[in-house]
Parts: C-alpha cells; sequence; structure tokens
C-alpha cells in the first residue's frame, strides 16, 4: 500500500528536548501542553489537522509529527488566541526565563509539492501519511518509489 494524499502535503514536527531531567517541573508543563493540543485538535475536525504520530527520539527528545490539510490551516491554528496554542506559547516563554535551558523547544515545517513525497506500507497498518490521507494498492500510483516521486 502507499499514501493516497493528493496535491501539497503539509509536514508539521514539534518537540521538545529534556536537558535536565532531574526537574520535571521544568518540563512537565510543555510536556502537557503539547497533549493538550493534540486532544483539542482531535475534538475539532475543521481544525485541518489529518492525523499525527507521537514519538521519542531517546529519554530526552518527545516530538509529534503531523499532517496538516493546508498551511492555512496549520497557520491559522497556531495564531488564534481562543485556542490551546497561544496560552502555552506564552506560558513557555514566561517558565522559559527561571528554568535556565532545563527544556527547549523546536518544530520544522514542509509543505511538500505534489509528486514529491512517496511511502510504502507493508505487514503493517497504515501510518504517518497513509494514516493521515487514507492509502491506495501502490500500483496505483507505480511499482516502484521512483515511479512514485515521478523522477
Amino acid at each position: 500500500m502507499t499514501a493516497a494524499a493528493k496535491g501539497e502535503v503539509v509536514v508539521f514536527l514539534v518537540g521538545m528536548r529534556v536537558n535536565n531531567m532531574l526537574t520535571p517541573w521544568s518540563w512537565l508543563p510543555t510536556f502537557a501542553a503539547m497533549v493538550r493540543m493534540l486532544k483539542e485538535l482531535g475534538r475539532d475536525a475543521e481544525s485541518g489537522l489529518l492525523g499525527h504520530q507521537l514519538l521519542t527520539g531517546s529519554p530526552r527528545i518527545y516530538y509529534v509529527v503531523q499532517y496538516w490539510e493546508s498551511k492555512e490551516k496549520l497557520l491559522a491554528y497556531a495564531a488564534d488566541q481562543d485556542k490551546a496554542h497561544r496560552p502555552a506559547w506564552a506560558a513557555f516563554n514566561r517558565r522559559a526565563r527561571g528554568a535556565r535551558g532545563r527544556v527547549g523547544i523546536w518544530h520544522e515545517t514542509y509543505l511538500v509539492p505534489e509528486g514529491r513525497y512517496e511511502s510504502l506500507y507493508q505487514g503493517m497498518p497504515p501510518f504517518g501519511l497513509g494514516a493521515a490521507h487514507g492509502t491506495e494498492p501502490v500500483g496505483r500510483r507505480g511499482d516502484r518509489a521512483a515511479d512514485r516521486l515521478k523522477v
């Protein structure tokens, strides 16, 4: 199977790095805010969030890969004063002044044009892009990765 995405794909990675595990009061609020925002987005079908995966890179790094309907919906959520993101961002900045680098946050946004992404899922349920956009048989898009990438 391959992802059935059409058009531009919006991928947003957002995460945190715990720089001092011995001070949970400095990083637990950041982690809780991430969970709170995902719950809020999950309850709002119009938000534009199509799917997400929670991942860890090590005992210190936690991040979310998100797939969005459009860059406009991602940016609208980030700027909306009535949603969880703006208050969480303000609270993080207030806490950061006294946290002395005990927790860090990061994000990356990718706008991937049609024909510049491809995927394969074999022996497992849809994941990532396929879970967000649905899947279809590989042959519909080409049997080889190069065919699906239109290179």
